[in-house]
């Protein structure tokens, strides 16, 4: 199709912008290399015609969608190896082809190699002994093996000492023999797992000498290398079709008397002897660090989907015209109507706040990495605690951003060519994947049950959780004036609060004669409600010293804007959860009314440069995959433009005429 002249609504649009579009772009990407490379990988992925589908993949079988995604997969990982063998297959290369917004380009539904990428390498790097990384990663590297991590059963997900695979040693054999007892200890869900990985990471409970001993990491070979024949002892599959995410080859494993040999248990934490002596780790969370690093990567992850689908909706916004604001005056953009900026304009502030903090997470987790290789783990809890609760924050704050979007498109929105369908999928998984929300929350939240009772005691806490002490000293919050910083104060004024009536709920329960672990069940939701403001605030934290240091080194047009966005966030994240500021500080009816007030400002200020900041995101039309969404803002001709590839528009009269509705009508006569 021939390129269109862009829709004159969406230059007007572009040409009220008050900052340069490109020096956004060039720091979102991380600076003028990162963008470099980025362009240079667009170049050499996008434009290969091989990687482009001529059927939109929602009109393919699950069967086709798997080989056709089977089939880019091993064409992006051939370009790959080319760019290692030119050493410039950098960590931002694997995040942008296998969890960026490039790779969902390509391979639209998820690519079914991309486990072995993100867990298998990652967790022999992370679990194996150096003997092992050396047997191992250069065949993962070269995919001379094809591996998956299997942990999730059946019947067990996020609650891991309850998995029931189980590994018993033999020191006869000087093998470990792994069987799945049950079907609910079947292993679920694995990427890749169904018909494309010959290897795997087997977590299964580990016995030895007839005792337990914990959880342990296993390479399991599942085919043979040649024929990719199953082995013996291995019933294997594909789960079938899902929400989203569905050519990823999500498999199932039973495993019945399958022998590995001793050297196949990763052993970098543990070991286990010839004769069966078993070497504890030295600390038990060390053998999780895999999905800590997975939860830090993902938070960025949902920074683009916010972007993807911000991007989408403002530039229909501008393009769609509907329901007279004046009765006299024709039909206005839909971006004109408070409301709908309501719905978008959040949304954009939401994705360059997680992309920002997800940035400073990401930096966090590598410098933990070193000191943990020290042998220095004293931050490794705090680390943890975090990950966990902003994976479940950002996570479900995307999904519902991506769906408010889609909503805001009206019915146009509800079609498979807008994107939403796909990038909502995509989304809302991360929302249970590498530990459902939920369970995050928890997890997070008796971390910081822990360290109030130490605050109590009078220690000094940890960075990340410092406003405790303050809190308790402080006992009552004072002049809130609805600066971005008291703004900030507060949030963590209120997170810590959460935290004492979660922990006076524990200790009342424990008083009544319930044990700790029953007193946090039944205290479940002071519990999650104080984990989700402890990373608000955080976030909130993060988005102030983040955006305000980034507003000193861009030019004043671009820090004006930024600082706009900072404060759209902040008072919108206030005026969410504004029950929880008002039964903790001493808001009169004018303090919100000045709130509300606010954020009506913002979206005003915003407005002029809402098309430019969604630019500036840097999305190629290939990456958006989407009629609504597309550059040039011709939002009815690609529209239509899609409905000449279904595939039931390819004949006037589909079969299915004479075979059944025919014959239905002409029964009577």
């Amino acid at each position: 199709m021939p390129a269109m002249e862009v829709n004159p609504d969406l230059q007007k649009e572009r040409n009220t912008a008050t900052f340069d579009p490109n020096e956004f772009s060039v720091f979102w990407a991380g600076g003028a290399d990162k963008y470099k490379e980025k362009k240079a990988l667009e170049k050499m992925f996008l434009e290969d015609p091989a990687l482009n589908d001529e059927v939109p993949t929602s009109y393919m079988s699950h069967k086709e969608l798997y080989e056709n995604s089977l089939r880019k997969a091993c064409l992006i990982g051939e370009k790959i190896r080319e760019l290692r063998a030119n050493g410039e297959d950098g960590v931002d290369t694997y995040n942008a082809l296998l969890g960026g917004s490039l790779g969902a380009a390509l391979v639209k539904e998820g690519n079914p190699i991309a486990l072995h990428y993100v867990m298998f390498v990652p967790t022999i790097m992370g679990q194996g002994s150096m003997e092992q990384q050396v047997e191992w990663l250069s065949k993962a590297w070269d995919c001379e093996i094809i591996g998956t991590y299997a942990q999730t059963e059946l019947g067990h997900g996020t609650f891991l000492r309850g998995l029931e695979t189980r590994a018993d040693y033999d020191a006869q054999t000087q093998q470990f023999v792994i069987n799945t007892p049950t079907l609910s200890a079947y292993k679920w869900w694995p990427g890749g797992l169904g018909h494309t990985a010959n290897h795997a990471v087997v977590v299964a409970q580990l016995y030895t000498k007839g005792e337990f001993r914990g959880l342990a990491p296993f390479i399991v070979q599942l085919r043979d290398t040649d024929t990719h024949m199953p082995l013996p002892g291995i019933d294997i599959g594909d789960i079938g079709t899902k929400l989203g995410m569905k050519a990823v080859n999500n498999g199932y494993l039973g495993l019945k008397n399958v022998r590995v040999p001793l050297n196949n248990m990763l052993m970098k934490n543990q070991q286990v002897l010839p004769d069966g002596t078993y070497v504890a780790p030295k600390n038990s969370v060390l053998t999780y660090g895999t999905m800590m690093f997975v939860r830090c990567a993902l938070i960025r992850d949902t920074a683009q989907s916010l972007a993807k689908a911000s991007t989408i909706a403002t530039r229909y916004s501008a393009v769609r015209r509907q329901s007279p604001i004046d009765p006299k005056e024709p039909e206005p953009q839909i971006m004109e109507h408070t409301t709908q900026q309501l719905k978008l304009f959040p949304q954009i502030a939401k994705a360059i706040v997680f992309k920002t903090t997800g940035d400073g997470i990401w930096n966090m987790y590598n410098v933990l990495s070193g000191e943990i290789e020290l042998g220095n783990l004293d931050r490794l809890p705090e680390m943890h605690a975090l990950s966990c609760c902003l994976k479940a924050i950002c996570s479900a704050d995307a999904a519902a951003g991506v769906e408010t979007c889609r909503l805001s498109c009206g019915g146009h929105g509800y079609m498979d060519c807008s994107n939403f369908p796909t990038i909502y999928g995509m989304t809302t998984a991360v929302c249970t994947y590498e530990g459902e929300n939920t369970v995050m929350l928890l997890q997070t939240a008796r971390y910081l049950v822990k360290v109030y009772g130490q605050a109590l005691s009078g220690d000094e806490l940890v960075p990340t959780v410092a406003y405790i002490n303050e809190a308790i000293k402080l006992k009552y919050f004072v002049n809130f004036d609805g600066s971005l910083e008291s703004i900030v104060k507060a949030f963590q004024f209120v997170a810590a609060n959460k935290v004492r009536v979660a922990y006076e709920q524990i200790e009342q329960r424990r008083r009544q004669g319930h044990c700790t672990e029953v007193a946090a069940n039944l205290s479940g939701v002071f519990l999650t409600g104080a984990a989700d403001l402890h990373g608000r605030a955080f976030l909130a934290e993060s988005a102030y010293k983040e955006l305000m240091a980034v507003s000193k080194t861009v030019s004043p047009a671009l820090a004006d804007v930024l600082k706009v966005v900072l404060e759209l966030y902040l008072v919108d994240a206030c005026l969410n959860r504004i029950g929880d500021f008002l039964r903790f500080i001493d808001l009169t009816d004018a303090d919100v009314t000045k709130l509300e007030m606010r954020l009506e400002s913002c979206l005003k200020r915003l407005r002029p440069n809402a098309v430019a900041l969604v630019d500036s995101f840097d999305l190629h039309d290939r990456v958006l995959d989407s009629a609504l969404g597309a550059y040039d803002g011709n939002v009815y001709d690609h529209i239509f433009e899609s409905t000449k590839k279904n595939p039931l528009n390819k004949e006037p009269v589909n079969e299915a005429f004479h075979k059944y509705l025919k014959p239905f009508m002409k029964a009577h006569l």
